[in-house]
């Protein structure tokens, strides 16, 4: 009779076959000339089971052995695709699909390229995020989830393919419907309850992975250090590097909890531009002595909590690469971030439709960020473009195998540590009471009165006036108010006027006895108003958390994680 372990041996020989059979099923010809497949490959159902010597980098290294340049190529490839569902679209998709990939459904684009992961995105006129997010598909849990379940369908089931979306919470927030809402980052920055940020991210991840998703691009891990938050603004957990990097850390504990891999952005740090990397190449002039002590400082902390992935970010970090973005350096990526920091997971590009990388035709683009120390490609403006740069790479020696190879080996290995994570939850965990109340704690922990008497009821009947286009949060305040026993009016009375992401000063209500910053607190530094209270998030926690402020109920605990000028942290 055969030992446990040569029965091991014996059993993980007969995956690798079954796998090179379904390779040589799929011939060696780029498929460049081959037509799209309309059904799954034939590979073997699952991917070798983990045991001891059997980890997932071995596994990882053993597959990439079997595969074939064309499938290599795909490997380190996570475009976006249009479509609601994997294999039915409408006309219009499938005309985007063709434009990106030269195929119809998403299902075909994964099985024609050979995928290693697939991002789902949302276009929203708010999100500061919406110019590279061409089109919708991530509507609600029913839908997502038969999306996500079709893709890996259509992946052949190997190895589960990344599946990922940016669920940051906040201004970008792609998944809105269904499932349980945390406040934005700065939210948590002002409650600085790490522990109940871990929690919070536990319940985001255990909801994303019941919809099949398995990368979260989040926590965003920049340090914000202009006067007025910037172009990150309330995505940042604040401006004080070291409680940046508390929340960043528990945000990543607390989604790999769940088997999603956290993703600290946007390496080396966003945080200090006024510009942003979807329309130009920020120039960041710190000496490197500054960036130790302030952006690296929260990356440094969720690499050592774990973070399974890193974003490069479209930023010309002068003191480490002049004039080259830090997504296509070297210097930046291989000597900072592997080197000084240690990081030895996942390194994604942002996304490669940004103006910044698009400098460079979609091929060229792909094979200099490989080459810059990138694993995973991002968002290709062209995903045939792509695909065939990297392959011409190989053939004309400008991208080496050894390196194509290793970027591979990598996003392999992480593909079967998620799989080999805790299965999955089902949709009863989807807005379960217990998740809202963990959001609920959040939001109310965050509130903050920066001016006035700290807890001070608001007396008599109270109208609420907004900035241009806040009808729904105007609304949801007014009945928050109603149930906290707050006399509501139309008009006149003690004005609380509302204003949030992207307001300025004239926005302002001059008139108001109450002005509540629903995004970054910055404006009210310009408000006149005998009281000021920041939410840092418009989600109906915040106004409900905000109205027992106002009624007295509720004593507001946070503090501004961020330095508002002529104001206090807090009067609490």
């Amino acid at each position: 009779m055969a030992s446990p372990r040569s029965r091991l041996a014996l059993l993980f020989a007969a995956v690798v076959a079954a796998i090179l059979v379904a390779i040589t099923a799929c011939g060696k010809q780029a498929p460049r000339a081959a037509a799209p497949s309309s059904s799954p490959p034939t590979a073997a159902a699952t991917a070798p089971s983990p045991s001891a010597g059997d980890d997932p980098a071995s596994r990882a290294s053993a597959l990439v052995k079997t595969l074939s340049d064309e499938q290599l190529a795909g490997q380190v490839l996570m475009p976006y695709a249009y479509g609601s569902s994997a294999t039915d679209v409408s006309a219009a998709s499938a005309a985007g699909n063709q434009k990106l990939g030269k195929v119809d459904t998403p299902a075909q684009m994964i099985q024609k390229y050979h995928l290693g992961g697939l991002i789902l995105v949302g276009f929203s006129a708010d999100d500061p995020t919406s110019t590279n997010q061409a089109t919708t598909n991530v509507d609600n849990p029913k839908q997502i989830t038969a999306l996500t379940g079709g893709l890996q369908k259509a992946a052949g089931g190997q190895v589960p393919i990344f599946i990922g979306t940016d669920q940051e919470f906040g201004t970008v927030t792609r998944i809105k419907t269904g499932v349980t809402v945390l406040p934005s980052a700065m939210a948590l920055g002002a409650a600085n309850q790490p522990n109940a940020t871990q929690q919070g991210w536990s319940v985001a991840g255990d909801e994303l992975r019941a919809m099949g998703l398995n990368v979260d691009f989040a926590p965003d891990s920049d340090v914000l250090s202009t006067a007025d938050g910037g172009v990150i603004g309330s995505r940042s957990f604040g401006g004080d590097p070291k409680a940046v990097g508390n929340q960043v850390a528990a945000s990543v504990k607390g989604l790999q909890s769940a088997g999603v891999a956290a993703t600290l952005k946007h390496f080396p740090g966003h945080g200090s531009t006024a510009s942003d990397s979807h329309t130009a190449l920020p120039m960041i002039s710190k000496s490197k002595a500054d960036l130790d002590k302030t952006d690296l400082v929260p990356f440094k902390s969720g690499i050592d909590a774990g973070a399974q992935m890193v974003m490069s970010g479209h930023l010309d970090v002068q003191s480490i690469e002049p004039g080259v973005p830090a997504s296509f350096s070297h210097k930046a990526l291989v000597d900072v971030l592997r080197g000084q920091l240690g990081f030895k997971g996942v390194v994604v590009t942002d996304a490669l439709n940004m103006e910044p990388a698009e400098k460079w035709p979609a091929g060229e683009a792909a094979v200099r960020a490989l080459n810059a120390g990138n694993d995973l490609l991002l968002m290709p403006p062209s995903v045939d473009g792509a695909y065939n740069g990297l392959l011409n790479g190989l053939h004309d020696g400008s991208l080496k195998k050894d390196r194509l190879v290793e970027a591979a080996t990598r996003d392999l290995t992480l593909r079967f540590s998620l799989a080999d994570a805790k299965a999955g939850p089902d949709h009863n965990v989807l807005a379960a009471r217990s998740h809202l109340d963990v959001a609920s704690g959040l939001s109310g922990a965050a509130v903050t009165q920066l001016r006035g008497q700290c807890a001070a009821p608001v007396k008599g009947p109270v109208s609420v006036t907004t900035s241009p286009g806040r009808d729904t949060s105007k609304a949801t305040l007014e009945k928050a108010l109603k149930s906290a026993g707050v006399q509501v009016v139309p008009s006149g009375g003690r004005v609380v006027h509302l204003v949030g992401y992207g307001d300025g000063p004239g926005d302002l209500n001059p008139k108001a006895d109450v002005t509540v910053a629903m995004d970054t607190p910055y404006v009210l530094g310009s408000a006149k108003s005998p009281t000021l209270v920041a939410t840092y998030s418009s989600t109906p926690d915040s106004l409900k958390a905000l109205a027992q402020v106002l009624a007295g109920k509720q004593k507001p605990m946070g503090k501004s994680p961020v330095a508002v000028p002529g104001l206090p942290r807090s009067v609490c």
